[in-house]
């Protein structure tokens, strides 16, 4: 592992296998953890891989990395696993936050996302109605 410099790179939010150091290096060529963090507006349901569900919150760990395609490799994001979608960060005016959020039904999760259509626009339209945040934890 490499460690990722402070400017450029995504911030992701990461909740399961990715907040593994060895994992973590498995997957990425550079990154570095910024601290835990913790996601208002979601929990975790653990089916075949982890992923999340309207409610709740869920602790992880702020990951940076500017590996967005190896990323949205491991998540499966071409094989419909899972979308990337980009809650706020609560704790400063600005900044976003990548967060991947599994299919329940590939990944046999018992979960049910509100609403009609592709499973990215239900997930994009909870995290927008129920003020979905990201928060780093000190």
């Amino acid at each position: 592992m490499s460690v990722a410099p402070e400017t450029g790179g995504m911030d992701v939010f990461v909740y399961g296998t990715l907040t593994d150091p060895a994992t973590a290096a498995s997957v990425l060529e550079t990154y570095t953890y910024r601290g835990p963090a913790t996601l208002a507006g979601l929990h975790r349901v653990d089916g075949r891989y982890p992923t999340l569900a309207p409610g709740g919150t869920t602790d992880g760990r702020l990951l940076r990395t500017p590996d967005v395609a190896a990323l949205d490799a491991y998540e499966g994001v071409d094989r419909d696993l899972y979308v990337r979608v980009s809650p706020p960060r609560a704790d400063t005016a600005d900044g976003r936050v990548e967060c991947y959020v599994g299919d329940p039904a590939a990944l046999d999760a018992p979960v049910e996302w509100p609403g009609t259509g592709p499973f990215a626009d239900r997930v994009g339209r909870v995290c927008r109605r129920e003020d979905v945040g990201v928060r780093v934890r000190e």
